[in-house]
């Protein structure tokens, strides 16, 4: 059944008090009808035949906070690692790129590691980001950027809430792909590349979990408002 995602994510935005708006992500085989491509220039390519629209994948969801667009995995090449976890590329596909040997020179990620990062596993043709609030096609994956208080107040909502690591964008990969919330600390590589503040996180959200997620919160709130008085009043013995 399709959703009022006008009204969940004015739900979430609200229940969360979100800085940023909750963001969707769509994976389809094909650019939906009627949606701008993202059409930035892209730069000139590294001698490993790297380029993209943005340095990363994880950038398409600051953009995707301010308006709806499509990209193609041609958009998202200039990073290896998210060309991987979003399904675009194979491992051996990108093992002798320049980035992934700096990130193995440097001992951020071993090799041994990398098969077991979560990847989407069907290519997708094309990847559809865009707040949720306006999102004119049914998202795969709602991605929120959350402070330390908004974390709490998921992990007291999701039981087993999930908390990953490097690389950032593998929570997306984690909710499509095995139906689960993943929140993220973040990574060095996505926190240079999309500029986001040393106080925010990131959560992914299976789509048809967010009217499930949103009850959890809003149930949750009325003994976390009601332990936030008790606390307050308690406080003042110490005015």
């Amino acid at each position: 059944m399709t959703q009022n995602w006008s009204e969940l994510a004015a739900r979430l935005q609200g229940a969360l008090a979100l800085s940023a708006p909750p963001i969707a992500i769509t994976f389809s085989a094909a650019a939906p009808e009627g949606i701008a491509a993202f059409d930035r220039p892209m730069p000139e390519a590294l001698p490993d035949g790297r380029t993209g629209r943005v340095p990363a994948g994880c950038v398409f969801w600051v953009h995707g906070a301010e308006r709806t667009f499509t990209t193609v995995k041609a958009d998202h090449g200039n990073c290896s690692v998210g060309s991987l976890t979003h399904g675009f590329v194979t491992l051996d596909e990108v093992a002798g790129n320049s980035d992934v040997a700096a990130l193995l020179e440097t001992g951020w990620v071993t090799m041994d590691v990398v098969p077991q990062i979560p990847v989407v596993t069907e290519a997708p043709g094309a990847v559809t980001y865009g707040p949720l609030a306006e999102t004119p096609v049914e998202p795969s994956v709602v991605l929120l950027r959350v402070n330390g208080k908004q974390l709490m107040v998921l992990s007291d909502a999701i039981p087993g809430l999930r908390i990953e690591g490097k690389p950032q964008c593998h929570i997306v990969a984690i909710a499509k792909e095995q139906g689960e919330i993943a929140a993220s600390v973040g990574c060095a590589l996505s926190r240079v590349r999309t500029g986001m503040p040393a106080t925010e996180m990131t959560c992914a959200i299976p789509a048809a979990k967010v009217p499930e997620v949103i009850d959890a919160i809003e149930h949750n709130a009325v003994a976390d408002a009601a332990v936030a008085r008790y606390a307050g009043d308690d406080l003042l013995r110490f005015a």
